[in-house]
């Protein structure tokens, strides 16, 4: 998995920077732009935390939604051999090529 953390539902970015060797992230999934940074992993962690804390408390306090909305459709791109090899296959299981696609999907996140 990526560098990430997570609390109350909400994943964090982690990256270091070797020109200032110090660590830093933001909320991921949100409008906003939240950031944190520390020099110290376990500060990071903390940081996080209070970051989304107060995320959290800001969004309620302006009635806003804490999460990205998202529509339920995107573009995938694979190679030409894939996307015909997985058109096929949906067709000889008798599912359109956005149901196969959604069914992995959904196999990959329950393996989660």
């Amino acid at each position: 998995m990526k560098n990430t953390l997570s609390y109350k539902g909400f994943i964090g970015s982690v990256n270091y920077t070797d020109e200032d060797q110090v660590l830093f992230g933001k909320i991921e999934g949100i409008y906003d732009l939240v950031t944190y940074e520390s020099t110290e992993v376990g500060d990071l962690i903390q940081q996080f935390k209070i970051s989304v804390d107060e995320y959290i408390e800001s969004c309620k306090h302006f009635n806003k939604p804490l999460l990205k909305s998202y529509k339920g459709s995107f573009n995938v791109r694979v190679k030409p051999a894939i996307h015909q090899k997985a058109a096929l296959l949906a067709t000889m299981k008798g599912i359109s090529l956005n149901q196969l696609v959604q069914n992995a999907i959904e196999k990959e996140l329950e393996a989660a």
